[in-house]
């Protein structure tokens, strides 16, 4: 089998990962919470994301893509937390969370470095990715791991601060499904009509998670929806 060959397979099993994660993560944030559909496509959306995420971070290694391997790594964190979060019983916690916490604070550290270096020297910032993206990302995931450090020093999470953990995790991990299909789909205009090339509508795959996260977040934590019965969201069944 040839190198060509060997460095092929990684690939093609991210960009299937990211399709599998980005299609059926958009059906598991647009379907009724808990029920049958939510959990088979959440299912789905887990898988798909270990896929990108771990092949994206191996694949970003020898380029020397230290921004996509902590992006990676950070994805991986995000879909692993939220599935453990539905997945262990309420109130409790264990080993999985302090090394949770570790990866995200981790990956904070990192990526805060590489956005103070790409200030030092703009011209080198990978793929002219934009600045304030690193500082954003850093933020994310230094709130992920004091979140985690809470739930360490409680033993645990349960009820609708449960349901809200895992969903506003899932939500930031399909927003980092569309953010790569949007850079490398609509920022390169692959196979794309022009009339869609300077549109605003190029923007819609890359936000919408992060717009229906409010509306889920509201409804969980400020609705009867939960107290009324509402099955637990995730792939838990």
């Amino acid at each position: 089998m040839s190198s060509a060959t060997i460095w092929s397979l990684p690939l093609y099993v991210h960009v299937i990962g990211g399709t599998v994660g980005l299609l059926s993560g958009i059906v598991a944030v647009s379907a009724a919470k808990g029920e049958r559909l939510h959990r088979i496509a959440g299912t789905a959306f887990f898988v798909g994301m270990l896929f990108m995420a771990g092949f994206g971070a191996y694949l970003a290694v020898p380029l020397q893509q230290w921004n996509n391997v902590i992006g990676g790594v950070f994805a991986f964190y995000l879909v692993s937390t939220a599935w453990m979060t539905v997945r262990r019983r309420p109130g409790t916690t264990g080993t999985f969370e302090i090394v949770a916490m570790l990866v995200a604070f981790a990956g904070a550290v990192g990526i805060l470095i590489l956005g103070f270096q790409a200030l030092a020297n703009p011209k080198a910032v990978p793929a002219n990715a934009p600045i304030p993206a690193f500082f954003v990302l850093a933020g994310i995931a230094g709130l992920a791991a004091a979140l985690d450090f809470k739930v360490i020093l409680q033993g645990g999470i349960s009820g609708v601060a449960r349901t809200a953990r895992h969903l506003w995790r899932m939500c930031v991990a399909l927003f980092a499904a569309s953010s790569s299909f949007y850079v490398q789909v609509f920022l390169r205009k692959v196979h794309m009509p022009a009339f869609l090339h300077h549109s605003p509508l190029l923007y819609i795959p890359i936000f919408a998670p992060l717009l229906l996260l409010p509306f889920w977040l509201i409804r969980v934590r400020f609705t009867n929806w939960y107290k009324n019965g509402a099955p637990a969201m995730g792939v838990a069944p």
